[in-house]
């Protein structure tokens, strides 16, 4: 597949938020977290089936210890943050909005570990040695959708890839942990490029990386060949960084309505995985840990965190001194697609790329008004939908005529919402469908 590097790619569609707010964090080093007193590591941090717990209150345990088994296929193991004590299996705010169960670890200061396991030799090993240590590692797509990544990278045998691209867009607008990854760890992120290709036997290893980050585009193009990687530098467009846009803009290929990535042959994972394939099989570390931007006009020093899984938010932002006003909103992940918080007490998780303190002002509750057929909506998705002609439907129950004009395709970006002049909350409109559609195909 040839690709023209001097070009700037990207796909039809989208918006350009402005005041994107990186600037905030863009040229901050990622910084390491120091031992909190306790951590809370959810239960349900994978899509798929939650791992069952393998501890029990009062049991002592070291740093990359299983504490969680994964109870199937689909699932994830999860391992202590640290060495101390289990205070049980308790109730803690979840990142959806509901409760959720989480392991509590009582640290004893030590952060004592047990023995890493041992470096694979990948480039002599077969893919099913390397796929093995990663599901023990407990890694997840680290991107937002929290994947097993053990069986993204185990596609049926009928699906011929030839394509394996990694996501540094980071389009969110404040988000900024990939880029310092990209900048502070590019050998590692390669080479752990390099090992996923291994995997899936493809030669055809892209990292595509939107122009406003130049210093990280630099940093992996002088080395990237001796990995066997191309870097694609991409324009700079929300939602650039989404798996169906990105195999749109580097090679052009369109998946099917109500297909994946791997049906127009490609597989799409996130830079911060590979950064923990490449620890995973490498280092022998389980993915306990991960950058997170800590950000927002209201945070008194905004920066990218190393943070262990399980730390509490709270914790968190008094790692970043506070905040100077009172916030309006509280977001884990982007302004775009991630979701707002009712506790400072919600732990880090696996997919936590940010923690956003938005001020009041930006925080501002539009109300809603009727749409006006302006059709801006139309133009801004990127999975060419008709976003107003949806909402209509779904305001009046109609989830067979939003079926028909093909909600499940929406990847709830909310490009359709930011640029709605009516502030019509089109965003929760579909969310409601594909949720009230999902439930009605599991009743047949």
């Amino acid at each position: 597949m040839k690709i023209n590097n001097n070009a700037v790619l990207s796909f039809k569609g989208g918006i350009h938020p402005s005041g994107n707010g990186k600037d905030l964090t863009s040229a901050k080093a990622v910084q390491t977290a120091p031992l909190m007193e306790r951590y809370f590591v959810l239960l349900g941090q994978n899509a798929g089936k939650a791992p069952e717990p393998v501890v029990n209150k009062g049991d002592v345990v070291k740093k990359y210890q299983l504490i969680a088994q994964a109870s199937g296929f689909v699932s994830a193991n999860l391992h202590a943050p640290t060495s101390g004590t289990v205070g049980g299996l308790v109730t803690v705010p979840g990142p959806m909005g509901v409760p959720a169960q989480a392991i509590e670890i009582v640290s004893d200061n030590l952060d004592e570990a047990v023995e890493p396991m041992e470096s694979i030799d990948w480039r002599n090993s077969d893919s099913k040695t390397i796929l093995d240590r990663i599901a023990r590692c407990g890694l997840v797509g680290m991107g937002g959708a929290s994947f097993p990544t053990h069986v993204k990278l185990s596609p049926p045998p009928d699906k011929v890839i030839d394509t394996l691209i990694f996501n540094g867009a980071e389009c969110e607008p404040y988000l900024t942990a990939d880029h310092r990854l990209m900048v502070e760890a590019p050998r590692k992120v390669l080479e752990g490029a390099a090992i996923v290709g291994k995997i899936l036997g493809v030669e055809n290893i892209f990292i595509g990386i939107e122009v406003n980050k130049a210093d990280a585009i630099t940093e992996l193009q002088t080395i990237a060949d001796g990995y066997g990687v191309k870097i694609v530098p991409l324009q700079v467009q929300y939602p650039q960084g989404s798996e169906k846009q990105l195999i749109d803009a580097i090679t052009g290929r369109e998946v099917r309505s109500g297909g994946l990535p791997m049906d127009a042959g490609c597989v799409v994972q996130n830079v911060g995985t590979a950064k923990a394939v490449y620890d995973a099989v490498v280092g022998g570390i389980p993915l306990i840990e991960r950058v997170v931007t800590v950000t927002g006009e209201v945070v008194a020093e905004p920066g990218n965190w190393l943070l262990r899984i399980g730390t509490p938010v709270m914790k968190v932002i008094e790692l970043a001194k506070g905040v100077t006003d009172d916030p309006g909103k509280l977001i884990l992940g982007g302004p775009m697609m991630g979701f707002a918080q009712k506790s400072y007490d919600v732990p880090v998780s696996k997919n936590t790329s940010g923690i956003l303190l938005l001020s009041k002002a930006d925080a501002v509750n539009y109300g809603s008004g009727s749409c006006i057929r302006c059709g801006r909506c139309v133009s801004a998705c990127p999975m060419h939908l008709v976003p107003c002609l949806l909402g209509c439907a779904i305001e009046s129950e109609r989830y067979d005529l939003a079926a028909q004009n093909h909600v499940m395709d929406c990847l709830e970006c909310g490009a359709c919402a930011y640029v709605c002049p009516a502030h019509r909350p089109l965003i929760q409109h579909l969310r409601r469908a594909k949720s009230e559609i999902r439930r009605r195909s599991q009743k047949k």
